[in-house]
């Protein structure tokens, strides 16, 4: 009778200390760190120009009357076409027959068109009260991987394919959302750096008047400071290859500010560190020029993150459906009491001593939004995390698609990638997840600017 063989042993038993030592590299000192940083440079640059033309400039591709009839102009593609007949002076494509293919450009020039000259029960451009100023939309949550640059590159893309004219600022410094977008930023003048330099500025030249004033010390304005107070929004916002998406960009360097703002703060306790954000987009008109800001914000409750949800309107917080992205999310949510209540106790004792109005920081809606979602695994988890956030949760799962991976492959999103590399029906399934998204946040923008207006007419 032969013997059972011996099942193995685990890889992890009956290893060799000394053979172990033999495949050690020798120490490793800091210029190591200097060579890989180099190589993995390099390599970034590499895959990112995946999705760029050869010319090393990323061009958006460029959109079929099926797609334009389906999901961006509410009308039958044999009426486009004749519409396009009859009105020659309007984009007419490029292709021959009913293989016509336009940029977004020319797509916005037609919805135009039909906004004027079409049904009047449909909906060619998306809601938009005059004289209201822009949303501002935050994503964010302390926890990385829970698809903060992924959620907000997509909404601001569909919101652009929805006619609104978009801002995005990357408050990152890892820079994905700059990547994503083809933005160039040599150094940190090209980021919101400067923008929060220039509002401590602002701050220390109105604090001297009232020093010079009364005789004391002024506090001093170094090269840095004199230099933020000439910068402006044109200095900082960069056009990208939507032609109704803006970017302001985020490099390593922007990581310095979180340590050049609370040095700052502490030079002039007085100054609002929270509101350098805010008052740029304030009082340089920005709000004026766009319709939705989206914010993507670093992976941690630090300065960057704190003007940004100070600056917002809409909060919207991505997260897995696990238990660890759960309790983190639910961590943030304390961590944002804390720093905000925080803020408002220390300035409100203050602003009751001086007689003053009290601060008070509030959003127009903040919803938690479920992404990468497998309903055949993770269905349960995600009625247990809709239990607990009840009305802070977005109705709607993002699922996760194969076209999601396909495309970031090329450092595209989902709307950037051409249909005809897909199955149909593939690509059909993909983007209906991102649209769904979408009409939810929709439905809050809209709904908070409908709220507004008619808040301002009582």
């Amino acid at each position: 009778m032969s013997k059972a063989p011996t099942p193995p042993l685990p890889p992890y038993l009956n290893l060799d200390p000394k053979a172990a030592a033999e495949k050690l590299p020798d120490p490793i000192d800091t210029t190591r760190f200097a060579k890989a940083a180099a190589f993995c440079a390099k390599g970034r640059e590499d895959m990112a120009r995946r999705g760029y033309a050869p010319d090393g400039e990323k061009r958006l591709r460029k959109f079929s009357i099926w797609e334009i009839t389906k999901y961006l102009i509410p009308v039958a593609p044999a009426h486009l076409r004749r519409v396009l007949k009859a009105n020659e002076d309007l984009p007419q494509g490029e292709g021959s027959g009913g293989s016509k293919w336009f940029t977004l450009e020319e797509v916005l020039t037609l919805r135009k068109h039909f906004h004027q000259e079409g049904v009047s029960t449909k909906e060619y451009l998306p809601y938009r009260p005059e004289g209201l100023p822009a949303k501002v939309v935050a994503v964010a949550n302390f926890k990385g991987g829970v698809g903060k640059t992924s959620t907000a590159a997509h909404l601001a893309m569909s919101a652009a394919l929805d006619g609104y004219k978009v801002l995005v600022i990357d408050l990152d410094s890892q820079g994905s959302m700059t990547s994503i977008l083809g933005g160039s930023v040599p150094d940190e003048w090209s980021t919101v750096f400067p923008l929060i330099a220039k509002d401590y500025a602002k701050a220390v030249v109105s604090e001297n008047e009232v020093r010079r004033a009364g005789g004391q010390a002024e506090i001093p304005l170094d090269e840095t400071l004199n230099e933020a107070l000439g910068v402006g929004a044109k200095d900082v916002i960069q056009k990208t290859h939507w032609p109704n998406i803006d970017l302001i960009g985020a490099q390593l360097n922007l990581y310095w500010a979180e340590f050049q703002i609370p040095v700052w703060r502490m030079g002039l306790r007085n100054w609002p560190l929270w509101d350098g954000l805010t008052n740029f987009l304030e009082d340089e008109g920005v709000l004026d020029e766009y319709d939705v800001v989206f914010l993507d914000t670093p992976p941690a409750l630090g300065y960057l993150t704190i003007n940004g949800l100070a600056a917002a309107d809409i909060l919207l917080v991505p997260l897995g459906a696990s238990f660890l992205e759960f309790d983190s999310t639910g961590r943030f949510f304390d961590m944002l009491y804390s720093t905000f209540a925080s803020i408002e106790d220390g300035e409100n004792a203050a602003a009751r001593a001086a007689g003053l109005p009290e601060l008070k920081f509030e959003w127009d809606v903040v919803r938690a939004i479920v992404t990468r979602f497998d309903a055949s695994q993770q269905t349960d988890m995600a009625n247990v995390i809709q239990a607990y956030f009840g009305d802070f949760m977005n109705a709607y799962r993002q699922d996760y698609t194969a076209l999601v991976g396909q495309a970031g492959e090329q450092v595209n999103g989902i709307y950037e990638a051409d249909y005809r590399d897909f199955n149909r029906d593939t690509y059909v399934r993909g983007r209906e997840t991102f649209d769904r998204t979408y009409a939810e946040f929709k439905e809050l923008l809209i709904g908070s600017w409908w709220r507004d207006a008619n808040m301002e007419d009582e």
